[in-house]
């Protein structure tokens, strides 16, 4: 298991970048994989900062991933209190269709092969079969 701790500032998200990068020489991952687990370990780490954190220096966002036989699995946790990940906007409506912000679960929902929350919302789970 790899583990990393990030500040609860936006520039540590440059950090994720490069930890899956490494992944994709580590693992051989095709380019589709690739940009599906970028995008999604960004999102939950962006909004982990932003939203679970608050932007609040003192906290930090836990990123970890286990490799399982056919698949990748990334673990992001906030010290924020959660949220209600059952009732979430849809971005797809036509009345939201023209806000910033507000797509990153569902992005995650699209690009996983996995999703799941814990922790009342503090922890999002995702795995990706390679």
């Amino acid at each position: 298991m790899l583990r990393r701790k990030l500040s609860s500032d936006p520039r540590s998200v440059n950090e994720v970048e490069h930890f899956v990068e490494n992944l994709v020489h580590k693992y051989q991952l095709n380019p589709d994989i690739y940009g599906n687990i970028l995008v999604s370990v960004t999102e939950a780490v962006t909004n982990a900062i932003r939203h679970g954190n608050r932007n609040d220096h003192s906290k930090t966002v836990e990123l970890e991933l286990k490799k399982c036989k056919d698949k990748l699995s990334f673990r992001v946790s906030d010290q924020g209190k959660g949220f209600d990940y059952r009732n979430l906007p849809d971005p797809t409506h036509p009345d939201n269709l023209l806000k910033c912000g507000g797509r990153g679960v569902f992005l995650m929902r699209t690009l996983c092969d996995r999703l799941r929350f814990t922790n009342n919302g503090s922890t999002v789970e995702m795995d990706f079969k390679i």
